[in-house]
């Protein structure tokens, strides 16, 4: 078993396996990696509709993160959509307990692309611990104007990267689309331009990005050239055809 590097999920499933625990499995296995996944939500959805989201027990979610760290060395893990912030930071704390140096990437879906809203609860304190013990957060522009609603764009980027790094994502844009920027260690920021002239739009490609991220930071590539990788990968992802159900397959960015 030691020879596989092991990399974990912990988000929704998605019956048409566009987003969610299904399409980070791919993700990851895209990568080389064994992917192992614990499930938040049941939800009712194809690519183009979203109808219901059943929430998993707080215990059972914990419980499936218990018996995989019994059995396999976990260092890395991708958090999708969770009840509710404060079930978030029991999520993390878990990991912390049983590996204190655990990468966590967080993928912090607040909304379904159908208009589904997952939770809306605001705890600045909650969520200022959860940003503390997480190495990456990687919101669009959507998502990172919601988390702070009362602070402009800037501000919150400033407010979070003094707590974690951002991978900003830039489909969601209105000036420069497609243009990713990375804040990191606090100071430093890079701007990741599209590779490709044009894409595909793809039901779960936040899902895929965060996924890619997580295997690149597993896989120990400095920041930089993660960042770049990951871009390439889910332009490969959302270019892959033209329907919303991407394919995946790992091609080097050369």
């Amino acid at each position: 078993m030691n020879q596989k590097q092991y990399i974990l999920t912990i988000a929704g499933l998605d019956p048409s396996s566009g987003a969610g625990i299904t399409s980070d499995i791919k993700t990851f296995e895209a990568h080389g990696l064994y992917g192992l996944s614990v499930c938040t939500a049941i939800t009712v959805q194809n690519d183009i509709e979203f109808k219901d989201c059943i929430w998993v027990e707080k215990e059972t979610i914990l419980n499936q993160i218990a018996l995989l760290f019994q059995r396999f060395s976990i260092t890395a893990v991708k958090i999708g959509i969770i009840e509710s912030w404060s079930v978030l930071r029991e999520v993390v704390t878990s990991l912390k307990t049983y590996n204190p140096s655990i990468k966590i990437i967080l993928d912090p879906v607040l909304k379904a692309s159908a208009g589904f809203s997952f939770h809306n609860d605001q705890d600045l304190e909650v969520l200022e611990e959860v940003l503390k013990n997480c190495d990456f957060i990687t919101p669009n522009y959507e998502e990172i104007r919601a988390l702070f609603p009362e602070k402009s764009i800037e501000a919150t980027i400033e407010f979070i990267s003094e707590r974690t790094n951002i991978y900003l994502k830039g489909g969601h844009r209105t000036d420069k689309q497609g243009w990713d920027e990375v804040y990191y260690s606090k100071i430093v920021k890079l701007n990741i331009p599209p590779f490709a002239e044009s894409v595909y739009q793809k039901h779960g490609s936040g899902c895929v990005l965060s996924a890619a991220l997580v295997s690149n930071i597993l896989q120990e590539r400095p920041i930089e050239e993660a960042c770049k990788n990951v871009k390439w990968y889910t332009e490969q992802f959302l270019n892959s055809n033209q329907s919303l159900l991407g394919t995946h397959k790992y091609t080097d960015n050369a």
